[in-house]
């Protein structure tokens, strides 16, 4: 594996004391940015000690934060070949998609009436944070935006089926995201569109925050449809 160190800016840095569980936490939030941003390549093979030394961890937080990527769809753990990042595919994104419509309309609806106090301050918040990195075109700033708003929802929508769904369909969709987020377009409307919903959930108006929600997959699902059309467009002609 050929990597550079990720750039990442999480305020509890990378290396220093800490128990074994908040270890493999910096350990998965380190290494899911790594795969989300491609530090780590798609379809990648890659050793537990790889990994380690590109997050300046330990191999035993690293060996957690492989098995909770794994759990939720982003690395493969494979005899004989070890841990392999699963590769990108848009048609699998655009099925992920139709579940995900579903699953996070009632995750909306839930955030917006169980939220308390604290919650919607931490959500208008990150609004703000959603349009600062649309306007300055700043794609690192909107994924740890992207992060803590997933986070914070699943946090407060309180169903644990909720939270065990999402969890296998946040770090994908995050990862498609990113590759499709060069376009400076999609950046700023998934930027406004999840400003929309963090602010419609903070309101407390749970029908609000449905339609906010469905308006952020229409727009996830156009763009996975132009993904699809771009590689279709790029094969080679054959008589």
């Amino acid at each position: 594996m050929t990597a550079r160190k990720p750039a990442l800016r999480f305020s509890d840095a990378n290396r220093g004391g800490g128990s074994t569980a908040s270890l493999a936490l910096r350990a998965y939030r380190l290494l899911e940015e790594a795969i989300v941003t491609q530090i780590i390549a798609p379809g990648a093979s890659v050793t537990e000690a790889q990994l380690s030394e590109l997050i300046g961890m330990g191999r035993m937080p690293t060996r957690e934060a492989v098995r909770r990527l794994t759990h939720e769809n982003l690395l493969d753990v494979l005899p004989k070949r070890g841990i392999v990042v699963r590769p990108i595919d848009a048609r699998a994104q655009l099925r992920l998609l139709e579940t995900r419509r579903e699953v996070e309309r009632l995750l909306a609806r839930l955030v917006a009436r169980e939220s308390n106090d604290a919650q919607r301050a931490t959500l208008r918040e990150l609004a703000g944070r959603f349009e600062a990195a649309g306007q300055q075109a700043d794609i690192l700033a909107f994924v740890h935006a992207d992060k803590s708003f997933n986070e914070l929802c699943l946090a407060s929508c309180a169903n644990d089926f909720v939270v065990g769904a999402m969890r296998l369909m946040q770090g994908p969709s995050r990862r498609f995201w990113f590759q499709r987020s060069r376009d400076a377009e999609i950046l700023v409307e998934s930027a406004n569109l999840h400003a929309a919903l963090a602010l419609s959930m903070a309101s407390g108006d749970a029908d609000a925050a449905a339609q906010a929600s469905d308006r952020l997959l229409d727009s996830a699902e156009h763009f996975a449809l132009r993904a699809i059309e771009e590689a279709h467009d790029a094969l080679p002609l054959t008589r």
